[in-house]
């Protein structure tokens, strides 16, 4: 078997890392090169709706992986009260308002760097949130952040 006969590596994180998916964290796929295949590069599982209270975790753990984040890009109609700037490990990250609705966060770092993250909603099952998170740290999602919530039933209020 020649090399170009053998098949493609798939590119997934391990079983392991989605059983550990619980709120508060964070799934990254994170490729910094211009190549990045996938829609999203992540996925994020806040525990509340506070932007306050989820966000300076966020971004310790973004800034421990990828260094200096500059901005985050959110949906001021998603998350009530949200500050224009935020100190995290002894730097400011201003926050933008988009248009981006409340299941996408976008990161920048340096210029023009941009990471797009899922965000499942605090009060998705565990089962969806897993599966959501996973769908979008695959290299090969083509599904934009909203339709894979549809898909996993992750938006959708667990009482229902």
């Amino acid at each position: 078997m020649t090399s170009s006969d053998t098949p493609p590596v798939p590119r997934h994180l391990p079983s392991g890392v989605h059983e550990a998916v619980r709120p508060g964290c964070a799934l990254l796929r994170l490729e910094t090169t211009e190549s990045r295949e996938g829609v999203l590069d992540g996925a994020w599982w806040p525990r509340s709706h506070d932007i306050g209270a989820e966000l300076p975790a966020l971004l310790s753990a973004l800034i421990g992986h990828l260094g200096p984040v500059t901005r985050v890009g959110l949906d001021t109609a998603a998350w009530a009260g949200l500050p224009t700037r935020i100190v995290v490990d002894d730097r400011v990250v201003h926050i933008d308002s988009f248009p981006v609705g409340d299941d996408t966060v976008l990161i920048t770092r340096r210029d023009k760097d941009l990471f797009s993250l899922l965000v499942v909603p605090p009060n998705a099952t565990p089962e969806a949130a897993r599966a959501a998170m996973a769908q979008a740290v695959r290299a090969d999602n083509i599904s934009q952040a909203e339709q894979i919530l549809i898909d996993t039933g992750s938006g959708q209020d667990p009482s229902d």
